[in-house]
């Protein structure tokens, strides 16, 4: 089950089954029913007939006197997204602009997928408050839409006395962060729940409220919010310059030219590139590489809880965790890097990654590795966000997100649009968000290879395609005319889980990128 939360603002129709796209029933051009959502570069002008945005990824963008937005977001990673979602609960004209032919394609693709609760948080920081107020928010999104999260909690385990003596400075940060539950374990306390430790655990702080999520279905329900609720979508938009301006700014991409008459700039790692492009230079950003390793889902067993260690002062340290996909995950790694492209593994990181794991759960090493990954932290010297309004500008900067991004994403979109008001934004009354009930990708929930009824009425679904991870065919085909369809073989993966499994499409490969072909070809016949 999910933790409960509150609603948000504007999603009195949230939550409510109805598919919205996801892709019961006959092939469609866009999944939704309404044209200028297929993905296929058709121009929408914004604002204008339904309210369902557009989605392009290639082409000239519109053109016109009427084409100009009250808003751009660029960066469309799981806090551009969000920020894109907040606005789409106001009549405004916005646009969300991504570099990358998929949302969620940077930083927010390759994570720990924790929800966290904010407990060790610097108290009194803005990301703090931003991470406490953001679990109780996107815990209930989660609910309401279907996103896939395990309350396991986490064991902050100590393996030495000089750990051991933190554990209670670290509960008392808790209670600062307003995190209250936090308990002190024992040593035979903390092998009653976790068996498998390896020798040398002398005791915990146990967090209850930690939980795992899928990263990767919540910046897709952010975005595909954002769109059926009337944001624009441009992908393969790359920001090249910013020509600033009363009343509209230029912001010129690979792609053309869009006209807006306030900016955010949700880059991550670019952050402080597009600030450059506007005049301004608070903060530079430091690639870290997070370096990690996913076993084979026999290893499920051996863990229960997130198994944290003492943090030190490049982060959160080395976890083992287990993930909403019914895996265990190992990592991350902690490199600053001088390039921001550095998404590669590496022998020598992978290998410290199964020295530290061999100590923390022995048994671990004995299972098979089905995936390794990298991906890019945005760390700019300061341990808090860098989120800042620049009213002369009409500008706001959402930079040094880190690795709690995802938890505090609908917090900082909330307060995104203050930052906005500040800037002279008025967004108008409030209307609903368009209904959204996301496909589940998670383990300990009802996946469609076995729903019975589905399958009585779609047989699609009880196809089976990728045999490691049961995804069916309905599954793919449901990804593919979605309202923000897949721009490769890796975003089907992140929709659906094809591909991902023990054997990396060794098997299913060749009919997974068949299917691809088709639909895309069908998508672009259908323009």
């Amino acid at each position: 089950m999910t933790v409960p939360g509150t609603s948000l603002p504007g999603e009195g129709v949230n939550g409510t089954g109805v598919p919205g796209g996801n892709g019961t029933g006959a092939p469609r051009v866009n999944g939704t029913g309404v044209p200028g959502g297929n993905g296929t570069g058709a121009p929408r002008v914004p604002g204008a007939g339904a309210p369902h945005g557009g989605v392009t990824r290639r082409g000239p963008l519109p053109t016109g006197p009427d084409t100009a937005y009250d808003v751009v977001i660029v960066g469309a990673g799981v806090v551009g997204s969000a920020i894109a979602r907040a606005l789409a609960r106001h009549p405004l004209r916005v646009a969300l602009v991504e570099a990358a032919n998929d949302v969620g394609d940077g930083t927010s693709k390759a994570n720990t997928a924790i929800l966290h609760t904010g407990f060790d948080a610097a108290p009194g920081t803005l990301e703090a408050r931003l991470v406490r107020e953001g679990h109780r928010l996107l815990a209930g999104y989660a609910r309401r839409t279907g996103i896939p999260v395990e309350p396991v909690g986490a064991l902050l385990v100590a393996w030495d006395e000089q750990q051991r003596t933190a554990l209670p400075r670290l509960a008392e940060k808790a209670e600062r962060n307003g995190h209250r539950t936090t308990r002190l374990l024992d040593t035979n306390q903390l092998r009653s729940w976790e068996p498998h430790l390896g020798p040398g655990a002398l005791a915990a702080l146990q967090v209850p409220g930690e939980s795992v999520i899928c990263p990767w279905t919540t910046t897709l329900a952010y975005a595909t919010q954002a769109v059926r609720s009337g944001v624009d979508l441009h992908l393969g938009c790359r920001v090249e310059k910013v020509r600033t301006g009363d009343p509209y700014h230029r912001i010129v991409t690979r792609r053309g030219v869009l006209r807006t008459r306030h900016l955010v700039n949700a880059c991550g790692l670019y952050a402080d590139a597009v600030d450059a492009l506007v005049g301004r230079e608070d903060f530079t950003v430091t690639p870290r590489r997070g370096q990690l390793l996913v076993f084979d889902k026999f290893a499920r067993d051996l863990v229960r809880h997130i198994l944290l260690p003492v943090p030190g002062p490049l982060g959160k340290g080395v976890l083992i965790a287990p993930t909403v996909y019914g895996n265990v995950m190992l990592g991350p790694t902690a490199e600053d890097l001088d390039d921001k492209t550095a998404t590669g593994t590496t022998a020598e990181g992978l290998a410290g990654l199964r020295e530290q794991g061999g100590r923390i759960l022995p048994a671990l090493l004995d299972e098979e590795v089905t995936a390794v990954y990298a991906g890019l932290r945005a760390a700019t010297g300061q341990e808090d966000y860098r989120i800042a309004a620049h009213p002369a500008l009409r500008y706001v900067t959402v930079g040094g997100i880190r690795s709690t991004g995802l938890t505090a994403s609908l917090a900082i979109a909330e307060h995104v649009l203050g930052l906005l008001a500040d800037c002279g934004l008025d967004p108008g009354p409030e209307r609903p968000l368009a209904a959204l009930r996301m496909p589940n990708l998670g383990e300990a929930f009802p996946r469609p290879y076995r729903d019975a009824r589905l399958i009585a009425d779609d047989a699609e679904y009880g196809s089976v395609v990728c045999h490691c991870e049961r995804v069916t065919r309905g599954e793919i085909r449901a990804a593919l005319t979605s309202t923000i369809p897949p721009g490769g073989l890796d975003g089907l993966r992140r929709r659906t889980r094809a591909r991902g499994g023990r054997c990396q499409g060794h098997y299913c490969g060749a009919e997974v990128r068949a299917l691809f072909e088709e639909y895309r070809e069908y998508g672009e016949g259908a323009r």
